[in-house]
């Protein structure tokens, strides 16, 4: 994933370097939210999200016994890999493929709508979460039946998904409204001679934004898969 030029029309101001994850520090860039430095350490903020039955039940799963469950057929490794692999290229595909996302510049007597990219931009979301949830769900299954340190490990998986996945909707559905902003600015800053290469500049940053986002959303696959190839 690239980092934007200084020449493109719009930066957002100049702040305070941020560090973390390219999705964040991408937003930080194109918009006017300053993530900055989080305020509290990560389990003093993750005490904050999970409810006390999400509580419990990490606990449970982290003390508890977890017996693994047999197995009838193989699971190789690299077949998994490959799966993940594939899913997400279908995923890479469909948002560097979207007509919306297509630069084309602006047809004649047509007002830019931000409303079609951010119906794309949700749309791609969903399909996001759903594709990456069944990935976890599936790895989740294989290790649950390789072994009880494994089975415990992913009973903590399917807790942490449940208890985070609202607090994780949340904050992800803030993001267009995050480009809304974006697109505003750039739209308002163009000259008249433009012929349309803001709104080219917004669609490339638009796709950054996804693709990041897919980096962040394939992370909890990511270490299941990991995982399966320690067992």
């Amino acid at each position: 994933m690239g980092v934007f030029s200084p020449a493109e029309p719009v930066q957002a101001h100049q702040r305070t370097s941020v560090r973390g994850p390219t999705f964040i520090r991408l937003l930080s860039r194109l918009t006017d939210v300053d993530t900055g430095r989080p305020n509290a350490a990560l389990p003093d903020r993750l005490s904050q999200w999970l409810d006390w039955t999400h509580a419990l039940a990490l606990s449970a799963a982290l003390d508890g016994k977890v017996e693994a469950i047999a197995a009838e057929v193989s699971h190789p490794v690299d077949d998994e890999a490959a799966e993940c692999a594939r899913v997400r290229q279908t995923l890479v595909q469909a948002i560097t493929g979207a007509r919306e996302l297509v630069a084309r510049g602006i047809v004649a007597s047509t007002t830019p709508d931000f409303a079609p990219l951010r119906q794309r931009y949700t749309t791609l979301q969903r399909s996001m979460q759903s594709h990456t949830g069944h990935l976890r769900g599936r790895l989740r299954d294989i290790l649950a039946a390789s072994s009880d340190e494994m089975a415990r490990l992913a009973e903590v998986d399917a807790v942490m998904e449940l208890a985070l996945s609202g607090r994780e909707q949340s904050l992800m559905g803030n993001v267009p409204a995050l480009l809304a902003h974006h697109f505003d600015r750039l739209r308002q800053a163009a000259r008249p001679d433009d012929a349309g290469a803001w709104l080219d500049a917004f669609r490339k940053d638009m796709q950054a934004v996804l693709l990041a986002e897919l980096d962040v959303r394939f992370q909890p696959v990511e270490a299941l898969l990991a995982a399966l190839r320690t067992r």
